[in-house]
């Protein structure tokens, strides 16, 4: 009986640490990121984030550990005012010449004009899948909530829960997808006058510096990288891995439904739609369904 008690304990020892490897779950920026460039100005305490650009830098900060599959979210206040030139990223990377990235980049403008959100995604090295979009609210009154979901069956930006962009899992179809590496996440704000408004037509003007762009409430409800074993276990259909669940496989009929509304209404850019750029012969999943 002693002998199969120590069974059990050993076993329940095992689980626990194959779970602990695999969900990392709810971290502040204090413990779960840290800045990497422009520390001279910009601070992370507790909850909160601050970037900040002058004329000397800009700044940002990355997670501490890798993910693979899960939910990232953060509350976000860009910049108020003239804005142009000047870019606020908050996206997921992993390193190397193939490396894949998933992003969400908020385009200043001038006052009175809208942010535009770029979206895109890399897989192997290679991106050019931008999707952009003017938001419904003013991004710069207060803090809005800006989510990627990412599981082995499709990639989903919200914001503010309403779902904006979906990229589904076509690896079948000879289309390339992220899940065999782990990604940090990666803030920064940076000057990007070159491309950013317009083309580059309208520069960064330093007059309003400094430019602070502010986080809050960083969260990964993520699994955990530890490496090639990450591949199978962030994927594999065990409870812990909630984002594997069919509720998460594929949008509701109601999140489709706001999916379209905002394409409809507030989508100003699609690479699909552009076949100009690709001289006539479109990406292969853009004759696929992504909802």
């Amino acid at each position: 009986m002693a002998k199969f008690e120590k069974m059990l304990v050993a076993l329940f020892i095992c689980v626990v640490v194959l779970v602990g490897n695999i969900v990392q779950v709810d971290g502040n920026f204090s413990k779960s990121m840290y800045l990497t460039w422009g520390v001279q100005h910009a601070s992370i305490m507790g909850e909160d984030l601050h970037l900040v650009l002058d004329t000397t830098s800009g700044s940002a900060a990355k997670s501490k550990r890798s993910f693979l599959f899960g939910s990232i979210e953060m509350l976000i206040k860009l910049i108020p005012g003239n804005a142009a030139g000047i870019v606020t990223a908050y996206y997921l990377s992993s390193t190397g010449s193939q490396h894949d990235e998933i992003d969400f980049e908020f385009l200043g403008n001038i006052t009175g004009q809208p942010y535009t959100v770029n979206t895109n995604i890399y897989t192997q090295g290679k991106g050019n899948k931008e999707q952009q979009f003017y938001l419904w609210f003013d991004p710069t009154a207060d803090f809005h909530n800006y989510t990627i979901h990412w599981n082995p069956t499709q990639i989903v930006w919200y914001v503010d829960g309403l779902p904006i962009r979906v990229f589904q899992n076509y690896e079948n179809h000879g289309v390339a997808y992220p899940n065999k590496h782990g990604m940090r996440v990666y803030s920064s704000l940076w000057n990007a006058d070159d491309w950013a408004t317009r083309g580059g037509l309208v520069k960064t003007d330093w007059r309003g510096a400094p430019f602070i762009a502010s986080f809050h409430h960083f969260r990964a409800r993520a699994c955990k990288w530890n490496g090639a074993l990450s591949i199978n276990h962030c994927a594999s259909n065990v409870p812990a891995n909630w984002w594997i669940s069919p509720l998460y496989k594929q949008l509701s009929y109601s999140e489709k439904g706001q999916l379209n509304w905002v394409r409809k209404n507030y989508m100003i850019y699609d690479y699909c739609a552009d076949s100009k750029r690709f001289n006539g012969q479109l990406p292969p999943e853009c004759s696929k369904t992504q909802l």
